[in-house]
């Protein structure tokens, strides 16, 4: 994904209203056209652990990150190597567990995770025939002229699949090398069969927690949205949501206490540190949009003017903003699922979409948050 290099800028409860009531879900914006209830039968490309779902080589690293994904224990994007957000899920699953953390893929670990044994890795799908109606486009890197969008959408159909999954481009370019195949291909031969397109088979990250209950989602645009992120309806409820400055995390536990979820968060900078202390949820904005303001933002000159950004995966904010009673300060999605962890922010906090939109059918006004060193 891309955007311009305000993304890291705070996203401020001025700057990232959903419509005008944050924290409901009156917004029927979004960057795709929203379902009915009675239209909504899936994308047919939800997890299955069957014939769809067998490996064509191990990839023993993508399977585990695909099961902790699932178990509520992000490792982010899901890339089969065993970096900083994997180490972190790994501690989360072994701190719920009551097992030493050590953040290692150790005996014990091993152990508490055979019963997932037979969760493959990958699974191949196909791309569905409504994503030919899609209309995909770069965007703008002007404010000014973002702003005159509809929905700041994905940019490509890969990106799109990539956030489905829980992944990147690369990672599915490498997992279906017909895709980078078509690149030396003739454009007659693209024309006649493309290799990323409509009924086309690919081969994905096996990411589940990916079922969706219509009838229990009330606003149809955050139906959508569910949908192109492979993000269930249904989650556990929190009680208390804890970020760590020190361990760039985010736990997030249920009423008995005990450690539900865990993501890694990008959080503040030096300019812009996290502000410690306990705070609490004030509403929840899904498909956000974002009003820029240079005044508010470091190294964004004036003359870039005020805009009202659109919704859509690629807004600043990403997704989701969750408001706290900390003012200019909230929890939200990024159009960067990439730097998740490895970038600064203007001290709030950001998580992968795909996270976000986890994390936002968690939480609800009042829910504790507290910000630790």
């Amino acid at each position: 994904m891309k955007f311009a290099p305000f993304l890291c800028a705070a996203a401020l409860f001025p700057l990232a209203a959903c419509g005008d009531s944050i924290g409901s879900d009156k917004s029927e914006k979004s960057a795709e056209a929203a379902p009915t209830k009675a239209e909504w039968t899936g994308d047919g490309m939800t997890s299955r652990d069957g014939e769809a779902a067998k490996d064509d080589v191990p990839r023993p690293e993508m399977r585990l990150q695909v099961v902790l994904d699932r178990l509520g224990f992000s490792p982010g994007v899901v890339d089969g190597k065993m970096g900083l957000s994997t180490t972190n899920a790994l501690k989360g699953f072994q701190e719920a567990k009551g097992l030493t953390m050590t953040g290692e893929w150790d005996t014990a670990t091993k152990a508490a995770l055979a019963q997932w044994d037979k969760i493959p890795a990958t699974r191949v799908v196909k791309i569905p025939a409504d994503y030919a109606a899609l209309i995909f486009a770069p965007l703008p890197e002007k404010p000014a002229d973002q702003s005159k969008l509809a929905a700041m959408g994905y940019e490509t159909m890969l990106e799109k699949l990539a956030e489905r999954f829980h992944t990147t481009p690369e990672v599915l370019k490498a997992l279906n090398p017909q895709i980078d195949a078509a690149a030396t291909t003739s454009a007659e031969d693209i024309a006649a069969a493309p290799p990323i397109a409509p009924g086309a088979e690919l081969r994905v990250p096996n990411a589940g927690a990916d079922t969706i209950v219509a009838a229990n989602v009330d606003n149809q645009a955050w139906l959508a949205t569910l949908g192109s992120l492979g993000v269930g309806s249904e989650q556990p409820k929190a009680e208390r949501v804890e970020v760590s400055k020190k361990a760039g995390t985010m736990k997030v536990f249920d009423a008995g206490g005990k450690l539900i979820a865990l993501f890694t968060v990008t959080t503040g900078s030096a300019h812009d540190p996290l502000p410690i202390g306990s705070w609490k949820v004030r509403g929840v904005g899904r498909n956000p949009d974002y009003a820029f303001d240079p005044a508010l933002l470091r190294n964004v000159p004036a003359s870039e003017g005020k805009h009202r950004l659109p919704p859509g995966p690629n807004n600043p904010v990403g997704v989701v903003w969750i408001d706290l009673n900390k003012e200019h300060y909230g929890l939200h999605g990024t159009p960067e699922p990439q730097n998740i962890g490895r970038s600064e922010s203007n001290g709030c906090v950001r998580l992968t979409n795909w996270d976000a939109a986890r994390l936002a059918q968690m939480v609800a006004p009042g829910t504790k948050v507290d910000f630790v060193a």
